[in-house]
């Protein structure tokens, strides 16, 4: 049994590729000779990774997409398949987080944001993508949770609750799409340097990863990236309903 390493010439969408970790993972998509629609809330953002992708002579569409939005979430899938006639990868990296207690009077309102963006997007993002999936012949549905997803931090309630949310979803759509050909798996970052995380002080994060993380530092969106890589390889089709952590070590140290 021969197994490819290559995605070349595979369509691969992404959410939230404007920046941080989708900026990379649709940079690196396209090293790799996939077709990359880079999409993001700000279309100026998109703009910006898609032209420096085509400007290294690889092959990428930007569009504006607001996970929450259906009518844009329909759009975009149709104009990928005008514009590649298919879609074999879809990575669901659009996210917010807006740390907030419980007893905040706009809880509820940021409650209701988190899940529509964090959670319900990707549903709906796999929901407008599943006809074409079916049609590849090496399907992925990569969601990206975190390692808020198997802990929890105070003041993160919405976000935890959806990341948490996200492995459930990867673990249950794994088992139904699975015999339809469509592996789906979920990357868990770590502390990873990104817009998220630029707000906090340097020395901070020094003794955050010091403290808990066993590679004693921060990862890169890059990083990631090349995680997410692994998953959507045609040799990968007998991974399938994995939660992956991305953290170097954070998630393994008990002490």
């Amino acid at each position: 049994m021969k197994l490819s390493r290559s995605i070349k010439q595979k369509v691969t969408l992404i959410t939230g590729a404007g920046s941080g970790m989708g900026k990379a993972t649709a940079e690196v998509f396209a090293s790799e000779g996939a077709k990359v629609v880079v999409t993001d809330v700000n279309s100026k953002d998109a703009q910006k990774v898609s032209e420096q992708i085509n400007s290294n002579g690889g092959e990428s569409l930007a569009m504006q997409l607001d996970v929450t939005n259906d009518k844009q979430i329909q759009e975009c899938v149709s104009k990928t398949i005008e514009t590649f006639g298919q879609l074999d990868h879809l990575i669901n990296n659009a996210g917010i987080a807006s740390p907030i207690n419980i007893d905040d009077e706009n809880y509820a309102d940021i409650w209701q944001k988190t899940m529509e963006v964090v959670l319900t997007g990707q549903t709906r993002l796999i929901r407008a993508s599943l006809e074409h999936l079916f049609k590849s012949d090496a399907a992925r549905i990569v969601n990206i949770s975190s390692t808020e997803g198997f802990g929890a931090t105070p003041g993160h309630s919405p976000y935890t609750a959806a990341k948490h949310g996200v492995i459930g979803l990867t673990r249950s759509l794994a088992l139904e799409l699975g015999p339809q050909g469509v592996t789906v798996n979920c990357i868990c970052p770590g502390p990873i340097n990104t817009n998220m995380t630029a707000a906090i002080d340097e020395k901070d994060k020094a003794t955050f990863a010091r403290r808990r993380v066993g590679l004693k530092r921060y990862g890169e969106p890059v990083e990631v990236a090349h995680a997410t890589l692994s998953l959507c390889l045609p040799s990968s089709s007998f991974i399938n309903g994995v939660a992956l952590p991305v953290d170097g070590g954070l998630s393994i140290r008990r002490a």
